[in-house]
């Protein structure tokens, strides 16, 4: 009967405190989130309570299980399967832990500047987001190397390991070049404040925003809800365009083609009534001018200011739209035509260079009449 009740009452009594401990934890730290709404502590670090109940459970059953007396034969492989338990779950709660700390401080850092400096926060989120898997995976590392370290036959070739390390690592560091290389960009661009998650990015002519950045990859959102995923060496050797540097203000270009008798001066007169109208506009400038000229149509560009590239284009299609329409209503003739008419062909010569006259008189001669004596000409 004893040897039926202790391993019940070791183990049943090491899950039952687990759950205890763990509700009781949870509950301070539920009625901390309540208390202190300024800070988003207390409810991210809820996140870690599973990890948090594994390391107590681990914890408790490897200490008392020699108590138990249970499957004495297989006590070895039962305590190191504890012990890989509670290595990775105190793994899994230092990353949970580093990672609530982490967010706290950046959400204080992002409420106070968000209003000032849009791009400073997306420039700590990116690093921040970097910074977080980089703790990660070294964290994984360590667990998954002191795992090994458990085993005796990882102990003992642990100097041949050691021996052959400077020969394994020139041939991972050949094999793998292209990942350490991506691996080096991705900490240039978190530290080097090339481009930031939430800016807006023109790559391989596609338009959209950087999603996310990881230290190999980057992943851009188009405006057609598409995700173009690419190696973050490619902004660091090839030239693109943030539309989020700097000032996100930006200027807009908008271009017709029409007849040649269109009304610019009108023309110009309906932008201004155009950008009057439009919400996106910033009021900061427009312009309109004829910038070039072909054999059946005039070129005319059109100039509108925003106060960021989603405005621009809001400003951009409105005011294209808008001219075509009050064009198409109000000036008909200004929008580009075919010309389907017979040529004029010029009236041919006879052989001494002369015009033929329609009654046998030259044409040179025709404009003269009346008093030839006078020598004046027909005014």
């Amino acid at each position: 009967m004893e040897n039926l009740l202790r391993p019940l009452i070791v183990v049943g009594g090491s899950v039952v405190l687990t759950l205890v401990i763990g509700w009781a934890t949870d509950f301070l730290l539920r009625k901390a989130d309540e208390r202190h709404h300024e800070t988003p502590l207390w409810g991210l670090l809820r996140r870690g309570r599973i990890p948090y109940m594994l390391v107590l459970c681990a914890a408790l059953l490897r200490g008392s299980y020699d108590e138990a007396e249970l499957l004495p034969s297989r006590a070895d492989g039962v305590g190191r399967t504890l012990t890989l338990v509670l290595i990775g779950s105190a793994a899994w709660l230092v990353i949970r832990i580093a990672a609530a700390i982490v967010e706290t401080s950046y959400s204080r850092y992002a409420s106070a500047r968000a209003h000032r400096d849009p791009a400073r926060v997306r420039r700590v989120r990116t690093q921040v987001t970097l910074i977080m898997r980089v703790v990660s995976a070294i964290v994984g590392v360590v667990a998954a190397a002191t795992m090994l370290l458990t085993f005796p036959a990882f102990r003992a070739a642990g100097a041949s390991l050691l021996a052959s390390a400077g020969i394994l690592g020139i041939v991972a560091g050949v094999a793998a070049q292209s990942t350490l290389s991506n691996m080096f960009a991705g900490f240039q661009i978190a530290f080097g404040d090339m481009v930031r998650i939430g800016d807006t990015v023109v790559v391989d002519g596609e338009w959209g925003t950087v999603e996310e950045i990881t230290l190999t990859f980057l992943t851009v959102h188009t405006w057609d809800e598409r995700r173009i995923t690419m190696p973050v060496s490619y902004f660091t050797s090839k030239p693109f365009e943030n539309w989020s540097r700097g000032t996100p203000q930006m200027t807009g270009i908008v271009f017709w083609h029409v007849d040649h008798s269109a009304p610019v001066e009108a023309m110009r007169e309906k932008l201004r009534d155009i950008l009057r109208e439009c919400p996106a506009w910033d009021g900061r400038a427009y312009n309109l001018c004829v910038t070039d000229s072909t054999p059946s149509t005039m070129q005319v560009r059109a100039l509108v200011t925003a106060k960021d590239a989603d405005d621009i284009w809001t400003v951009r299609v409105a005011v294209r739209e808008q001219m075509i329409g009050w064009l198409a209503d109000e000036h008909p003739y200004a929008l580009p035509r075919v010309n389907t008419a017979d040529a004029i062909l010029p009236p041919s010569r006879n052989g001494n260079g002369h015009r033929p006259s329609q009654d046998g008189v030259p044409a040179q001669q025709r404009r003269y009449h009346g008093n030839h004596s006078s020598g004046r000409p027909e005014r």
